[in-house]
């Protein structure tokens, strides 16, 4: 097999002896790695060579890994990126969740624990889509949601409503998917952080409480009233397809 056909990795890392023991790491499970030392020298290997995966310091010369990280998901909404850091703050790992990292790793690390998330996130990425969304006339093959005067075909990664495109993070189409294999069930903020982002304990669920309201502002008729997507109040939330408006409360 030629290095064009392993799955790749993308690091960007300012640490030599770090670039290494990640190359060193990556190799002996039959990846190819491509190293960049930089934020500007990673975007432009990004571009001439888009991996199967990025792994990500957070702090760079010349451009942020928080950037990098927008930057990726605005090019490559499904690419899974995994963020290094010697930084523990809840707040930088909620910040980099919000902007599509798939996980978010502390140094110093084990170097296993490091391998196994990203084949989990490559995992996550390459999975097809369920068939359980509501049916809707699209091309054979596509998985399409429809709600409202919302569509979201799930296998092209593309959101319409009212025939006007909306741009939806990867992380937002991830959790419509899951809210469209449950319709009508109550979904604690737990089980979606568990589901949706693959944490079992997490520092918060004030993220999910923020990308609901992003959800609402891009698909509800009325973002203070949602008819589709609506708080159960001490629980968590309920999609409901046919949607009736509902007042909220406190």
């Amino acid at each position: 097999m030629g290095k064009n056909d392993l799955e790749s990795v993308l690091v960007i890392e300012d640490s030599r002896a770090m670039q290494r023991t990640l190359q060193r790491l990556f190799e002996s499970d039959s990846l190819h790695v491509n190293i960049a030392s930089d934020g500007a020298a990673g975007l432009e290997s990004f571009r001439k060579n888009p991996p199967s995966v990025v792994v990500l310091d957070l702090k760079l010369p010349l451009m942020s890994g928080k950037e990098l990280c927008r930057m990726f998901k605005s090019d490559s909404p499904t690419l899974p990126i995994v963020v290094l850091s010697a930084n523990a703050d809840v707040e930088d790992k909620v910040l980099l969740l919000e902007l599509g990292a798939d996980d978010y790793v502390t140094k110093p690390f084990s170097p296993k624990e490091l391998l196994a998330r990203v084949r989990r996130a490559m995992r996550r990425a390459s999975a097809s889509p369920g068939a359980n969304a509501i049916p809707d006339s699209k091309p054979s093959g596509h998985d399409v949601l429809s709600f409202g005067d919302a569509q979201i075909d799930f296998t092209s990664m593309e959101t319409i409503r009212a025939g006007v495109p909306i741009a939806m993070t990867a992380q937002e189409i991830k959790l419509l998917k899951f809210f469209s294999q449950s319709p009508n069930r109550v979904i604690s903020r737990e089980e979606l952080l568990n589901t949706v982002w693959g944490y079992e304990k997490y520092p918060t669920t004030r993220t999910v409480d923020n990308h609901m309201m992003r959800i609402r502002q891009k698909l509800e008729p009325d973002p203070a009233t949602p008819r589709f997507f609506q708080t159960v109040h001490g629980v968590g939330y309920k999609f409901v397809p046919t949607g009736s408006a509902r007042a909220r409360k406190g």
